[in-house]
Order: structure tokens, then C-alpha cells, then sequence
């Protein structure tokens, strides 16, 4: 059998892929990742299934859609015989590692998962069957927001005492999860170790992102992206201090892989860099995510090592389902039955994908469409107020956002309900590709038009007619 190589997964938080060099970023906020994707691969079609934290996370733990987990909203933990990266890795022999933001062990919030109760862990231990399979080492909290601010708090170890956060919060992070590669590097296992940041995410309490004291004026000079010029939102003040958190992370990325080349582990090292979702900077919404937009969903993706050491750039559209499965196949493991594919699968030519399918909730109970051209959007009708936070799904869906990516790449031309999208929603029904995700029927959304206006008239959207099964 050939060598299994280790794994490091580093995750940001909050992170648009136009904050990196490597996807377009003109100042030098990332030199550390671009180097990574000059010597392995850089995804350019990247997407999260959901854009927001729980949901995006769960799925990138179990290569999974967030309904099928049941963790489609926050407040709602994975579930506890999930098979996940570290459980998969861990029966293929790897050491299985955890630090940063966990976000997947509390129920409640909003509403409680059903017969559980609000049992939360926010600035609490996570207990052990509450972490995803994570044996070997754990430093985490399930909300490190509120354990920690940029220069102080704290995560639990993994017998629930508190082990302090010294200096700025990714350079802490950092500096335990280099001890804890020297400290296993005696373990005849591979290792898999997950690293995750909070950072660029703005500090909830603080209504802000707070970035490395003095590191905001070197980025004053940003060019603003596309879809922010001349709106409204909190980037004018934030952005800077956003590339400034993600300098930091950059800079500690190359800290972990200099770690690793000192152990002589580097090439034997597949290294993944992501988000978990991306920043509209409150311009489509009232906050910073949770809709279809691009600036919400994209996220940036790089993976170097061994069987990604190319140099190359894939326009693939590939999303955090594919996660698991490439790790997995990557150790030699056993598949896993899940909604993803391999990413080798996308560089050698074995899989497609035409369309990524991504769930909005809290803000909607809604579902979006991105294809290689198109975003299409709907959200659920006929439901309450706390439909957003209480369902999964809905019986029937109105078109909500219609983007043409290539003639307006900074989705500033909203075209539902236009005579415009009418070809183009009855071509989308036939663009669904049969996937073990589920056979989906999409709707087929009738513009009626009458001499005052132009309505839609609401059309079931179905699968299987179970609320219950994603649609």
C-alpha cells in the first residue's frame, strides 16, 4: 500500500476568495497561500452548500447536505453517529486533531432540535461525543466568539479545562497547533489535524472585525471589489481591518507549513485551505451572509501535497461535500457514502459538475441554483415568521434572484420576474444532474402577466413531496 499522507485542513472564517492573491487580490494580503496554490491546485469555482457556519461546517465534516444531517440552521449539533473526517480517518489509522471553532456541538438557540432541549456549549467543555469523532488531540470551543476575544479568552482541552489564548487569537491558535504537530511527531501514525480560525468573521460582541493591532494601514489602499462599489453596508470601515485578519492567517499558514518542513513532513502533507462561507458586507442583507449571492457562497480553495502538486488552476465547480471524500481517498480509506466527490475525480476527468446546489436559512427558507453562467434563487412562500428558523424546506417556492454571472459579474442586476428568465427557469429544470444527492424535480416558476404587473404564480417545488428530503 502506498504511504498515506498527513493531513492539515486550515479553515477561515467568513473569507471571499477576492482577499487572496491567488484569486485576484491585487495587494500582497496572501503570500503565503499563493505559494501553495503555484506549487498544488487553486479551485476557481469553490462553493459552500449553505452560507452559513453550522451548516457549512457540518457538511464539510461529513460530506453530507446540511438537511440530510439535520444541522440546517445553527443551533443544531451534528449528529452523534455521523461518520465524519475524523471518524473515516481515524478506521483508515490516522492521529485525528481538532482547534478553533468547533460550532457543531449546541442545540437550541432559536428554536431547540426536537427532543433535546437547549443544550448549548457555547463557553462551555464540549463533551467528547459532541466533537465529531476527534480523538487523539482537542482545543476547541464550540463558539470561540465567545470565548475569546482578538487578544484574550480561551479554548478547553480535551478533558475540559480551559487552556489560554496568549496574543492576537490566529498567532495563539497557531502556536498550539505547531506544538501539537512536534508533539506527535513520535506517533508512527499519519496525522490528520483540523485548524480553525474565526478570523475574518467580525467579532459578534464587538459588531466588527478587529484585525492585528497596526496591520489595517497596510491595506488601506484595497481597490474596493465589484459588487460593493456605491452601496450602503459596513465595508468602508471593516475591509481593511478584513484583509488585515487575513494577512494574519496567511502569515500563520506559512508558519504551520515552515512546522512542517522542519519535520521533514511537508511533501508528505496534503495541505487544504478554505472557508467556510463568504462576506456581502451587509449589502444583501442585514448581515453578512445567509443569501445566494456569490460574495456569500464562493469560498477559496486551495489543496497541495501529494496527488496536488501540479501548479494548476481547475475551473471545476466543486463545493464542501467534496471534502471528506477527497481525504478519504487521498488515505486510502474506505468510501463513504456521501453527496460529494473526490476532487482528484475533477482533475483527471472521472466527474462533472454543471451546478451547485446551496440552501439558504435564518434569512429565508430558500434554495439557489449556481450554474456555470447562472444564479437562480427561490424562496419558500405562505410561511410564518419563524419558518426561517423552524423549517427545512418549503411546500412551495417563488423566484426570488435571477444573476447572469457572465454579463454581470457582480450580480448588481437582479432579473426575476423579468420576461428575461422565463427560457431560462425551463432550462434549469433540465440542468439538475441524478446524483446520490436525491432526483430532484425543479419547478417550473410561470411569469402570468396582466396589464398592471407581472406576477408569479406559485408552482410546487417537489421532491418526493417529503419536506423532510432537501429540494
Amino acid at each position: 500500500m502506498p504511504k498515506q499522507p498527513n493531513v492539515l485542513v486550515v479553515l477561515s472564517d467568513q473569507q471571499r476568495p477576492d482577499s487572496c492573491g491567488v484569486f485576484g487580490q491585487r495587494l500582497d494580503v496572501t503570500p503565503n497561500l499563493d505559494a501553495l496554490a503555484a506549487d498544488g491546485v487553486a479551485f476557481d469555482n469553490s462553493f459552500t452548500v449553505q452560507p452559513l457556519c453550522g451548516p457549512s461546517r457540518a457538511a464539510l465534516q461529513t460530506g453530507l447536505m446540511p438537511t440530510t444531517t439535520g444541522c440546517w440552521r445553527n443551533g443544531r449539533s451534528l449528529p452523534q453517529d455521523a461518520t465524519t473526517l475524523a471518524t473515516a480517518l481515524g478506521s483508515a489509522g490516522y492521529w485525528t486533531g481538532y482547534l478553533g471553532k468547533w460550532h457543531l456541538a449546541s442545540d437550541g438557540g432559536y428554536l431547540p432540535k426536537p427532543g433535546t432541549g437547549a443544550t448549548r456549549f457555547g463557553n462551555r467543555p464540549v463533551p467528547p461525543e459532541r466533537r465529531g469523532g476527534y480523538k487523539d488531540l482537542w482545543l476547541a470551543a464550540d463558539s470561540l466568539e465567545a470565548t475569546s476575544l482578538p487578544y484574550r479568552g480561551h479554548l478547553f482541552d480535551g478533558d475540559g479545562n480551559r487552556v489560554e489564548l496568549t496574543g492576537f487569537r490566529v498567532d495563539a491558535i497557531t502556536d498550539l497547533a505547531i506544538k501539537a504537530l512536534e508533539d506527535q511527531a513520535d506517533d508512527e501514525r499519519p496525522f490528520f489535524m483540523f485548524v480553525s480560525f474565526l478570523e475574518p468573521h467580525h467579532q459578534n460582541n464587538r459588531g466588527r472585525t478587529i484585525g492585528p493591532k497596526g496591520w489595517a494601514k497596510r491595506f488601506r489602499d484595497y481597490d474596493v471589489p465589484a459588487d460593493l462599489q456605491g452601496t450602503l453596508g459596513d465595508w468602508r470601515w471593516n475591509y481593511s481591518e478584513y484583509l488585515a485578519c487575513c494577512a494574519s492567517i496567511d502569515a500563520n499558514l506559512g508558519r504551520l507549513t515552515g512546522a512542517l518542513k522542519a519535520l521533514g513532513e511537508l511533501d508528505d502533507t496534503i495541505v487544504v485551505y478554505s472557508s467556510d462561507h463568504g462576506s456581502h458586507f451587509r449589502t444583501r442583507n442585514a448581515e453578512y451572509k445567509r443569501s445566494p449571492h456569490d460574495a456569500s457562497i464562493r469560498v477559496p480553495l486551495v489543496v497541495r501535497g501529494p496527488g496536488f502538486r501540479s501548479g494548476q488552476r481547475s475551473d471545476a465547480m466543486v463545493s464542501s461535500l467534496d471534502l471528506l471524500p477527497t481525504l478519504v481517498s487521498a488515505a486510502g480509506g474506505e468510501p463513504v457514502p456521501g453527496d460529494g466527490h473526490p476532487l482528484q475525480e475533477f482533475l483527471d476527468g472521472r466527474a462533472t459538475r454543471t451546478s451547485a446546489l446551496v440552501q439558504i436559512s435564518e434569512s429565508q427558507v430558500g434554495r439557489a441554483l449556481r450554474t456555470e453562467r447562472y444564479t437562480y434563487a427561490v424562496t419558500g412562500t405562505g410561511l410564518g415568521r419563524l419558518a426561517r428558523y423552524r423549517d427545512s424546506a418549503a411546500d412551495a417556492y417563488e423566484e426570488h434572484v435571477v444573476y447572469d454571472n457572465v454579463d454581470d459579474p457582480a450580480q448588481r442586476h437582479n432579473l426575476a420576474g423579468t420576461a428575461a428568465t422565463a427560457e431560462l427557469r425551463l432550462s434549469l429544470i433540465h440542468i439538475s444532474e441524478p446524483t446520490r444527492l436525491l432526483s430532484i424535480s425543479y419547478a417550473v416558476f410561470c411569469l402570468t402577466k396582466n396589464k398592471q404587473n407581472t406576477r408569479h404564480s406559485e408552482t410546487t417545488l417537489t421532491a418526493s413531496n417529503n419536506k423532510n428530503v432537501l429540494i
